[in-house]
């Protein structure tokens, strides 16, 4: 059953708000996400009136899904492949640990990077609460900097498995400039060998 209500609590920067169904609507407030429009759509502000499909999350919670403006026609959605974040994050993951393994690269890169985006994945999840409830968020500089220092496969882990940062554009234009810089760097560590001085001095030997 579709219903009808209007859009509040709008937040541009963060993409999402809520809509309060009209009186007699037989539904509470639900959460709306700007994925949930219909493709090609305008920017939604407060106050505008849309219908919309309500659908429960894992925490029994409503969204509005199926959302389009009073008088819009319907389109179909153009089948696409998301970007594979959690099988890039794991594969990278994996053969960092099989040329450490071998000898390829030194046991600091692997160490570093398992370390590091253990760490991100937890930030992500972390942000990912706070934003649903309202709390205070994790600064994008502060993911940034972690994921520049080697935490980016679990960020492109976590960004997949709680479908967090996927869409705000500046965000993910940020994030992959420090995916580049961390390979980068971490080449110019292999090349110069202070990789392997590192872990050379982190086994004692």
């Amino acid at each position: 059953m579709r219903l009808v209500g209007r859009i509040s609590g709008w937040n541009e920067e963060k993409g999402y708000g809520f809509v309060t169904p009209h009186a007699g609507g037989g539904s509470v407030r639900a959460f709306v996400h700007i994925k949930a429009f219909q493709p090609g759509s305008r920017r939604p502000v407060d106050g505008d009136l849309i219908s919309y499909s309500v659908s429960k999350d894992d925490r029994g919670r409503a969204n509005a899904v199926d959302v389009r403006y009073a008088g819009q026609k319907i389109e179909q959605r153009k089948s696409s492949r998301p970007m594979p974040r959690l099988a890039i994050g794991v594969l990278f993951l994996l053969a960092s640990a099989f040329a450490a393994f071998f000898g390829f690269i030194p046991f600091a890169i692997i160490a570093g990077y398992a370390l590091l985006s253990c760490l991100s994945y937890i930030m992500y999840s972390v942000d990912k609460a706070a934003a649903g409830k309202g709390m205070q968020r994790t600064p994008e500089s502060t993911l940034h900097f972690v994921d520049a220092l080697g935490g980016w496969p679990g960020a492109l882990m976590a960004q997949q498995r709680f479908r967090h940062k996927t869409v705000k554009t500046s965000f993910q234009s940020v994030f992959w400039v420090t995916v580049l810089i961390n390979i980068v760097a971490t080449i110019w560590l292999i090349r110069s060998g202070a990789a392997r001085s590192l872990t050379t001095a982190l086994l004692g030997s």
